[in-house]
């Protein structure tokens, strides 16, 4: 549940995001008559992600005649690669976004062909409901017995969530901080990708492609990963009540390169120009 909240409340966000920068900047350039573009374009995103999600429904089940653990790792390794791909692109790039999506709309008016901000809400909500599916698959697949029911709710949750944010941003909430909702967000899906990370090194070892080992810590007396508030932890954040070495490793090794990736130094532009020069 709390790790379907996350995703779906920073995917929905996004596209809340979008939507409403293209709303607001076609109000101020007085183009009104233009929201119905948006509004079928973003309509139409949201039913095609749909749709997608049903397709991967039907098509976990021929997938799983290959081998259920199999899949679930391949699906579970694929989940942290788009995460942390998802993670860095928004850590470079979330200060632009509403300068390229300005500029974009500025093209369709410019060209006099409205019916292209109905292109950007539909690429927008398509990109982030897709990546919702994937990201969520990633999460199914972690958990040998998934609470459907849980997960669901969940998600219902950081829609209604993402969607209260945006509506507050766009209509006098304009003081909420952006750069901050993403650094609080990204440091959780951090932490959800390295607790997937951990599980795929976990099934690597119980299928044999890796030694096993003994509990490195046992923390069931005080918290079990079994029980609600514990299998809300690990899909949060994680967390295990026996790990493995291998496994604890793994966590923390996969934390410190995210780190490394998502909040290294970054050289600044008087920086880069003294390693430029002749004299340096």
């Amino acid at each position: 549940m709390g790790a379907t909240f996350v995703v779906t409340l920073r995917e929905a966000f996004e596209a809340s995001l979008i939507l409403g920068i293209v709303y607001t900047y076609l109000e101020k350039i007085g183009a009104r008559d233009s929201y119905r573009y948006v509004t079928w374009g973003g309509a139409l995103g949201l039913m095609l992600s749909v749709g997608m999600g049903i397709g991967v429904g039907y098509l976990s089940g021929p997938l799983l005649d290959f081998g259920p653990d199999l899949v679930s790792l391949v699906v579970i390794f694929a989940a942290v690669v788009l995460l942390t791909w998802h993670a860095w692109w928004m850590q470079q790039h979330a200060r632009g976004i509403r300068g390229h999506l300005r500029h974009q709309v500025e093209e369709a008016r410019a060209s006099e062909r409205f019916w292209m901000v109905g292109l950007i809400a539909f690429t927008g909500v398509f990109r982030e409901g897709a990546e919702t599916v994937l990201f969520l698959w990633g999460i199914m697949a972690q958990a040998a017995s998934t609470n459907g029911w849980g997960s669901l709710l969940g998600g219902v949750i950081g829609v209604v969530t993402a969607a209260a944010l945006g509506w507050a941003i766009f209509h006098g909430g304009r003081q909420l901080s952006l750069s901050k909702f993403f650094s609080v967000t990204t440091v959780f899906i951090t932490l959800l990708a390295a607790g997937l990370f951990s599980t795929g090194i976990g099934r690597l070892q119980g299928l044999g492609f890796l030694p096993m080992g003994e509990p490195v810590w046992d923390t069931s007396f005080v918290l079990s990963d079994r029980t609600v508030v514990g299998s809300f932890l690990t899909g949060l954040v994680g967390y295990r009540a026996r790990p493995s070495m291998l496994e604890a490793v793994a966590y923390f090794a996969y934390l410190v390169m995210a780190a490394v990736l998502l909040w290294g130094r970054k050289p600044r532009a008087g920086d880069r120009a003294r390693s430029e020069s002749p004299s340096a």
